[in-house]
């Protein structure tokens, strides 16, 4: 029983780590990944006070909208989405926009353990958490002037019709409805990243179809020329005896003759 536990947790770690490479770095890969965000209906969201960004006090998760995307954290990594219910794309700490990184402790409907401790009124220790280089890398990120923030983005909130059922899941449906919706024109670089490739028409495979089929063929008429060879060759060793014979038969007759 011991083993069985011990190769069930050893599956479960790599499936973990398999969704965590799907998208390091600015975090706009498609498709995204399911991290359990399911909710029912278009969430709650309400004004962190003095900052550019919402969140859900109802909701049992760290969850917020900044800047034209949802933000959510979860076992120790950050994820955004263009849409309340994902897909989520994993993003790494050095791109996490700072508004986010800045909203206060007591804003975290979910915190997880090591937030034990840190004032509830200041952002979360990061780099405490994440480490000296990735606090040089981020030199600044908790010092603001308040008085400048900027203004929030304003809620997508015409997301409110797509929920159960209604609720589109492919990136292109997404894109579709969003940019018929939505004319906002986000400042974060990952915002902006996220928006243009979520935008970027995929390559359709009526247009791939002749290369490959071109590939194939050549590939095709390679492995199948040796083939062709051999059989040549095994034809002319059948028929030279034959040849040979009448040829002789032929030479014999004609020094028969007168």
């Amino acid at each position: 029983m011991r083993y069985l536990l011990i190769v069930l947790s050893m599956l479960l770690g790599s499936v973990t780590s398999a969704h965590a490479q799907v998208s390091v770095g600015i975090g706009v890969s498609v498709p995204g990944v399911n991290i359990g965000i399911n909710l029912p209906a278009y969430p709650r969201l309400v004004r962190v006070p003095g900052y550019p960004v919402y969140y859900d006090p109802r909701l049992n998760a760290n969850y917020f909208f900044y800047d034209g995307l949802y933000w959510v954290y979860q076992e120790d990594n950050w994820y955004a989405s263009s849409w309340y219910n994902g897909p989520w794309q994993l993003t790494a700490p050095e791109y996490v926009p700072v508004f986010i990184l800045r909203v206060p402790v007591r804003y975290y409907r979910q915190p997880p353990v090591y937030f034990r401790g840190w004032r509830a009124d200041a952002p979360p220790r990061w780099g405490d958490h994440w480490g000296r280089d990735w606090e040089q890398r981020r030199s600044g990120w908790d010092r603001w002037d308040r008085r400048a923030a900027p203004r929030p983005a304003p809620l997508p909130l015409y997301q409110r019709r797509y929920s159960g059922e209604r609720y589109p899941r492919a990136p292109e449906q997404q894109n579709s409805i969003r940019s018929g919706n939505y004319r906002y024109q986000p400042r974060e670089p990952v915002t902006q990243q996220h928006f243009e490739q979520r935008g970027r028409p995929r390559a359709e495979p009526q247009q791939q179809a002749p290369i490959q089929l071109n590939q194939q063929r050549q590939q095709r008429s390679q492995m199948q020329r040796p083939q062709i060879e051999r059989q040549d060759r095994i034809r002319e060793n059948k028929g030279e005896p034959q040849n040979r014979g009448r040829k002789n038969r032929n030479e014999e007759r004609d020094q028969g003759r007168p």
